[in-house]
């Protein structure tokens, strides 16, 4: 895939993701226990915030974007961590947040590779 092409996925998925991102706290934020899905909602804010960034800078086509990119890997692969502890217990905002991060994390690496 050309690094144009590779760009325009890894803007298109940092996208998808800052949305799965807000939807997913979102959701945490009308579950019952709310105690234990305070990690996974503060993590789901930052990986919007990087995701929103990192899109935005790559279209800017930055000095500084492939250490955005690489922060933005790392952030959504954390995320998607945090998420993954909670999409088995039938939560599917937190299934679906981490399926975002994973593709997300995955353009990220393979545009700085």
């Amino acid at each position: 895939m050309a690094y144009d092409e590779l760009v325009k996925r890894c803007i298109d998925l940092c996208q998808q993701c800052e949305t799965a991102c807000l939807t997913c706290a979102d959701a945490c934020l009308n579950e019952k226990d709310i105690d234990m899905l305070r990690d996974c909602i503060k993590t789901d804010l930052e990986c919007a915030e990087i995701c929103g960034v990192t899109a935005r800078i790559l279209a800017l086509n930055g000095d500084f974007q492939k250490d955005i990119v690489r922060l933005c890997q790392q952030l959504c692969e954390a995320c998607a961590e945090e998420c993954e502890k909670h999409a088995g217990h039938g939560m599917e905002h937190c299934e679906a947040c981490a399926k975002a991060c994973r593709a997300c994390a995955e353009a990220c690496k393979k545009l700085v590779a």
